[in-house]
């Protein structure tokens, strides 16, 4: 899709309606956002009471290119400058000290910020009419909070309704999101005393950011700012999930069914084993590699847990760096569900 494709009439009304202070969601090529004016603490407060969120957990700032970073930075060191030649419009959020002038609103009550510039069509094109350009939409996914990401707009409907009916004004169009799970976080606020750190993997790996700034970021330590999912649990169906390794997933599924129980099954494309005229009740077979598995979680998640079946079992993938971000996802939406297989292989 391109920005010609899009509404722009609807792009329009979107912007007027994130000055007047009201929601707006929209396409991001990451998953979708739930929008206010990052400048109105009053329209950020409605994100947070539409998603039912914790009000120390920051939002992500939405910026039309990479000339409006430094509005909302207290100071970007040359590695953000580096970063954001190479990698924006993109899947990267980078954390750096939030201006004085900017609300700690966005950013949980911590004095950083987190900051992206999305290269979906859409979005920039919503960016560009708003403010004409020079505002920042806060926007964390367009969920309740701790659910699945959307990834369409439909998603978001489910969510929150049809568009005006509830918390969100309008959901503008862009078509299934094309990365699929949310932008790597990079901490950069503490350059002078630790260096880069990885907050949340994602699409962009740590190789590639090493290739640029010539460090490595580290793992995520106890004094890192707080970001938008970093809990344990979080990106969760309201069904339990079980990940498994491939070489036991279909005796798993074999033992579950001979129990009776109802199972739905994410896939790389393993052979389903048939017990006793019993199958699982959906299988969703995934790409099996990482980008293609990427963009087609979230939408499988929620295709599943509408089924509403006793257990989501996931055929793990494999360890290397290039899934980290699959990994984080799905660890995540597992944590809740610990003990849940056993229970019903009892």
């Amino acid at each position: 899709m391109n920005a010609h494709h899009a509404d722009l009439a609807a792009i329009g009304v979107a912007a007027r309606l994130l000055e007047a202070g009201e929601l707006v969601a929209f396409p991001t090529e990451t998953v979708y956002g739930l929008g206010a004016d990052a400048e109105n603490p009053t329209a950020i407060a409605k994100i947070y009471a539409a998603k039912s969120r914790p009000s120390n957990h920051p939002v992500i700032v939405h910026i039309a290119s990479h000339a409006e970073a430094a509005r909302w930075a207290a100071d970007l060191p040359e590695q953000a400058h580096r970063l954001i030649a190479a990698f924006w419009p993109g899947p990267l959020t980078l954390i750096v000290k939030r201006a004085a002038s900017i609300s700690a609103a966005v950013s949980g009550g911590q004095d950083t910020i987190g900051l992206r510039c999305p290269s979906h069509p859409v979005a920039q094109a919503l960016m560009h009419a708003f403010k004409n350009g020079k505002g920042g939409i806060a926007a964390p996914s367009a969920n309740k909070f701790g659910h699945v990401s959307p990834t369409t707009a439909q998603h978001v409907r489910d969510e929150f309704g049809a568009d005006g009916c509830g918390p969100v004004r309008c959901v503008l169009e862009g078509g299934q999101s094309t990365v699929g799970i949310e932008s790597t976080i990079v901490d950069l606020s503490r350059m002078a005393t630790l260096g880069p750190v990885l907050l949340r993997p994602g699409s962009i790996s740590v190789d590639a950011i090493e290739a640029i700034i010539g460090l490595r970021p580290m793992a995520p330590d106890q004094g890192a700012p707080r970001v938008s999912g970093s809990l344990q649990s979080h990106y969760a169906p309201r069904s339990p999930v079980a990940l498994v390794a491939s070489a036991d997933c279909a005796t798993t599924l074999r033992a579950l069914l001979e129990r009776g129980r109802s199972v739905a099954v994410i896939s790389t494309g393993a052979a389903q084993p048939e017990t006793s005229g019993r199958q699982a009740a959906a299988v969703v077979s995934l790409p099996a590699e990482p980008s293609g598995y990427a963009h087609g979680l979230y939408a499988a998640l929620r295709q599943l847990d509408a089924i509403g079946a006793d257990l989501i079992l996931v055929e793990a993938p494999p360890r290397d760096a290039a899934w980290s971000g699959v990994w984080d996802r799905l660890q995540r939406a597992a944590h809740d569900s610990t003990g849940t297989l056993q229970s019903l292989l009892a």
